[in-house]
């Protein structure tokens, strides 16, 4: 199966490799498509002229909405614990490996899972359209992952609020907040994107090799091993009851009806 059947799509042109979501209506995700972005990012990873990658999405208004709920409600434990394994460290350790920048260019609505495949890029460049969040507690499973490494980007008891309110937030305040890079106008977004793409790829392959390699050892804190945890806190809330609640109700357009 390529990746293109499984809603991403992978090319390269001026030494930078192109992986773009392309799952209508909202690139929710699944399985097959979180195995074709880790599949697309080790094979920017062999290619030896690819100097830097950029995640992005074929659709207006939309990065990526998350994991896609109709699995969430029929899948059983093993599956779900797939599905977060494939999220969370395939994805990890994919971008750990890489070897050269990633760039994510977020346009429109990144919500949970989507803030995921973000946020495992160096930098994030968000367009004025953006929206970021975690409405994972809305339906009663958790956002296990951003408990994390939110903390450490925007501080503690600003994580907290965002991670348990289930708010989103624009891509201004996602800039102040210091979770993107930098904002820019809609029509910007992939003309800004290949300029920084291009600054990097200008650089010596072996030193950004090496400094990307040395900044993360300096900066990861046994992330993997809370990557690992999160795998669990995940699974252990999208087994419960609440969950199935929760998935149901947003499924129904209806207020969920919590009985613990």
């Amino acid at each position: 199966m390529s990746t293109a059947d499984c809603g991403v799509t992978y090319a390269v042109s001026d030494r930078i490799a192109r992986i773009t979501l392309n799952r209508p209506p909202v690139n929710a995700l699944t399985l097959d498509m979180i195995g074709a972005v880790v599949a697309a990012l080790k094979q920017a990873a062999a290619d030896d002229e690819v100097r830097a990658a950029i995640l992005t999405s074929a659709l207006p208004g939309r990065f990526c909405a998350g994991l896609d709920l109709d699995l969430l409600l029929s899948a059983d434990n093993d599956k779900i614990r797939a599905l977060l394994q494939a999220l969370y460290l395939d994805l990890h350790d994919a971008q750990r490996a890489l070897g050269k920048p990633s760039i994510a260019a977020v346009g429109g609505a990144a919500r949970g899972g989507g803030v995921t495949l973000a946020i495992s890029c160096d930098v994030i460049i968000a367009a004025e359209s953006a929206s970021f969040g975690y409405p994972e507690i809305d339906i009663g499973v958790l956002p296990a992952i951003h408990f994390a490494h939110l903390p450490r980007i925007v501080g503690r008891h600003r994580a907290f609020a965002l991670l348990f309110s289930g708010r989103s937030f624009g891509a201004q305040e996602a800039l102040d907040l210091g979770l993107v890079s930098k904002l820019v106008a809609d029509a910007e977004l992939a003309t800004a994107t290949m300029a920084l793409a291009k600054t990097f790829a200008a650089k010596s392959p072996a030193a950004m090799r090496l400094g990307r390699a040395a900044f993360m050892r300096q900066n990861d804190d046994d992330e993997r091993r809370r990557i690992a945890e999160a795998v669990e806190d995940f699974c252990q809330s999208a087994a419960a009851e609440a969950a199935r609640e929760g998935i149901r109700a947003f499924v129904e357009k209806r207020k969920p009806n919590w009985q613990d």
